[in-house]
């Protein structure tokens, strides 16, 4: 009997842990998410992590009116779309997971640029606004040091800016092989 009750263990941790991962750390889309992450030269656990905190991998429109599964507001995505060169782009794609992963990644990576590789502060402008962000850096800068996380005014981009950061650890390790570590 306790060998059955070892053998049963040994065979169904595996499935247990899938199933635990796939409601505490969903993932969908790992193909697309590696490819527009390879494309963009971003980590993908990052771009999980930002999908993870936006919307769960639920593709849906939120109150605020952003869409899809990276949660992008659609003026947001016509900037991104003339910017990139989107010809044909329609605000129903964003819908489409692959369309809304990449025009994600596209501006994670544009705001990544625009604070010189620094991740935490482009998460924050992900989440609050450049705009919001470029006056806090500044007036951090007038006081005479660099913003840090706990000095972000608000309170909901402070801790969106720590649930992404460790998220992104917990995909790298938890989905190493699907995300192509």
């Amino acid at each position: 009997m306790a060998t059955l009750a070892i053998v049963l263990a040994v065979v169904l941790t595996p499935f247990a842990r899938r199933a635990i991962n796939d409601l505490t750390l969903p993932l969908s889309y790992a193909g697309t998410i590696r490819q527009q992450a390879r494309a963009k030269h971003l980590d993908p656990a990052l771009v999980a992590a930002v999908i993870y905190a936006e919307s769960k991998f639920d593709p849906r429109t939120s109150p605020a009116g952003a869409e899809g599964l990276m949660q992008l507001m659609p003026q947001t995505a016509v900037f991104l779309a003339r910017r990139s060169g989107g010809i044909s782009f329609h605000v129903s794609d964003l819908g489409k997971p692959r369309v809304n992963i990449a025009y994600g990644t596209y501006l994670l990576r544009y705001l990544i640029d625009h604070y010189g590789g620094n991740v935490w502060l482009a998460l924050a402008a992900y989440n609050a606004g450049i705009t919001n962000v470029d006056r806090w850096v500044a007036q951090a800068r007038a006081r005479g040091h660099p913003l840090t996380i706990q000095q972000i005014p608000y309170a909901e981009t402070r801790v969106y800016v720590q649930k992404v950061l460790d998220a992104q650890k917990e995909y790298r390790h938890t989905y190493a092989k699907q995300l192509g570590y």
